[in-house]
């Protein structure tokens, strides 16, 4: 019953004959043959699966955005516009800029991995928000590539970044934006919604409470491709009106749970730096098209890089059920391992942030075995208030990794507040850090490991932050963690 209706590369598709299950990247294969969108990993590193949708709702107006297929189930491309590297050039059959900047550049070799990296460039190509380097690099960074090394692709994207030539896709960016469409498609495989009001949500929730809640998918996608598992009703929030960051009555920021970490980032560049830090190395550019602010959250792992800095930020998240809203520190929304306080037919809604403070000093770090595209062994989040007598006033320090759910350190933000702001004090806060926390050791890191990571980020933000009270991420490539050799090597701008 119902059917999954969409655009591809340019022609309008009805799909009948699929599941609820079925991968866009395994349909585009096997079902409409257009095999130049590869498989490689299946879970969202390589980007050989790479594809373009267009996001009518993206904050700096319409654009195309590449996302990864492998772990985008079908039926949440209903009602968009997807293009594949087939449906690039034109009938004339020149190249699209991405695929010419590719030839010019010299960028290809075994060319497997190259629909990837031209769908990637091709989203570099409308971009309307480009201003810094370190862009070109995260636009990238979820595309690898064993033959060129990466440098003729980085002159390529660097050649068609933002110069919007006036084609089609062009057009289709300019058009007016259709609405995101119902869905209703029920299969003898599962069934799967997009409601476009709560009402309808809340019907479907209450039908099927076995309901899993997506949008981005991009967890549940693995589930999927490396796990082998089917879900039976499967409810996407996308169609909702919760996507957007918007300043809060009485300051601070309203996050909608629907809101994409590309959005996020863009959003929180100078207005939340912490936020910012986390996701300059959260994921992959074609992750964080898809991936939301309420997905990371709701998953509810302890290794979740939002968590500790919003934690430490003092938000608030806000629930949704048919009766209404309900807020509850985001402290208290995570009760155990992946299971957060959302009843029975209940949503995350939104997070609110209240604003950082004009005495505030606030930083996030992540710490992982590699820069780029790597689950962090230990994440924090931490904020102090420091009066005028430079005594601290207050001090929230979120984590990650250390324990069953991503929590707050009582004892080390106790052990600051009423002390002057100094090293000797947050080395004691990292001494009482021990009794916060017993991390259990796995392969990302030992117990040992993680508690030693810990308790130096807690001894480093006092140095960071002494003479920059909200410090930004260096604009060159770098991690979260910056350890100057050179003074010139800090950002400046922006920060305070």
């Amino acid at each position: 019953m119902g059917t999954v209706q969409f655009h591809l590369n340019g022609e309008a598709v009805t799909v009948t004959d699929a599941t609820p299950n079925t991968t866009l990247l395994d349909w585009l294969r096997r079902d409409a043959r257009l095999t130049g969108t590869k498989e490689g990993c299946a879970e969202g590193d390589c980007g050989a699966c790479t594809v373009a949708v267009l996001d009518a709702e993206a904050p700096e107006g319409p654009t195309w955005r590449a996302i990864n297929s492998c772990l985008v189930l079908l039926p949440l491309v209903h009602g968009q516009r997807v293009v594949t590297v087939e449906g690039l050039a034109p009938r004339t059959g020149a190249l699209h800029p991405a695929q010419q900047a590719m030839v010019d550049t010299l960028g290809s070799q075994c060319g497997y991995c190259t629909p990837g990296v031209v769908m990637s460039l091709f989203e570099a190509t409308y971009r309307q928000d480009l201003r810094s380097p370190w862009q070109l690099d995260d636009q990238l960074s979820g595309n690898l590539c064993r033959c060129t090394g990466y440098r003729p692709i980085r002159d390529a994207a660097t050649q068609v970044a933002g110069t919007r030539p006036a084609d089609g896709f062009s057009a289709a960016m300019a058009a007016p934006a259709a609405e995101q469409p119902a869905l209703r498609w029920v299969t003898e495989a599962g069934e799967a919604h997009i409601p476009t009001d709560f009402d309808a949500l809340f019907d479907v929730l209450d039908r099927r409470p076995d309901a899993r809640l997506i949008c981005g998918a991009t967890d549940l996608g693995l589930d999927v491709t490396k796990q082998g598992k089917r879900f039976e009703c499967l409810v996407s929030l996308q169609g909702l009106p919760l996507r957007g960051v918007t300043l809060a009555p009485g300051g601070g920021w309203r996050i909608g749970a629907t809101t994409r970490l590309s959005d996020l980032e863009l959003a929180t560049e100078h207005a939340l730096p912490p936020v910012a830090r986390m996701l300059r190395f959260f994921g992959s550019r074609q992750i964080k098209n898809r991936a939301t602010v309420g997905g990371n959250l709701c998953n509810a792992s302890p290794i979740g890089d939002l968590a500790p800095v919003l934690l430490s930020l003092g938000a608030v998240a806000v629930i949704r059920g048919r009766a209404g809203e309900r807020r509850l520190p985001l402290a208290d929304f995570f009760v155990a391992y992946r299971k957060t306080a959302l009843a029975a037919g209940e949503i995350l809604a939104a997070v609110e942030v209240p604003p950082l403070g004009a005495d505030a000093k606030a930083s996030a770090y992540k710490v992982s075995k590699r820069r780029e595209m790597d689950i962090s062994a230990v994440a924090c989040g931490l904020w102090v208030a420091v009066d005028a007598q430079q005594t601290i006033t207050a001090a929230r320090f979120g984590f990650g990794g250390m324990a069953a759910t991503p929590a707050r350190a009582p004892a080390a933000e106790a052990a600051v507040v009423g002390q002057p702001f100094s090293a000797a004090t947050f080395a004691a806060a990292a001494d009482a850090l021990r009794s916060d926390f017993t991390p259990l050791s796995d392969h990302r890191g030992s117990a040992w490991y993680r508690m030693t990571v810990a308790t130096n980020l807690l001894k480093g933000f006092f140095h960071e932050v002494r003479e920059t009270a909200v410090p930004l991420l260096a604009a060159r490539p770098s991690g979260t963690l910056l350890t100057p050799d050179d003074p010139a090597d800090l950002p400046t701008e922006g920060a305070r």
